[in-house]
């Protein structure tokens, strides 16, 4: 990860990215720097353009995160329909109760 972390750095700080800036920056950090692992993120990273990976990383979840939104919604609105229905039966209730109270005296 942090071959990987130095060659964000790198991109950040508008550097080239190559072999000698990348083991450098690690060294830098105290990491046991593999050439072969230095070679194969640069070679990885030839044709990559950063800042676009990036915001299609960044793009992904926040894609996801209406959706969830959604569903969120939906639960709620749900929650708030029941409520309401129980509302309605609790006063449907009442109301044959009240109109109950009356029957059960005039029939003992």
């Amino acid at each position: 990860m942090e071959y990987v972390y130095a060659a964000l750095i790198l991109n950040e700080t508008g550097e080239e990215i190559n072999e000698d800036n990348l083991t450098a920056v690690l060294e830098a950090a105290g990491v046991d720097v593999e050439e072969s692992r230095v070679k194969a993120l640069v070679a990885a990273l030839e044709d990559v353009d950063i800042e676009e990976a990036i915001e299609t990383a960044a793009a992904a979840p926040a894609a996801a995160a209406p959706a969830a939104g959604g569903a969120e919604a939906e639960e709620a609105e749900a929650e708030e329909e029941e409520e309401a229905e129980a509302a309605e039966e609790e006063e449907e209730d009442e109301e044959d109760d009240a109109s109950g109270e009356g029957l059960g005296e005039l029939f003992g």
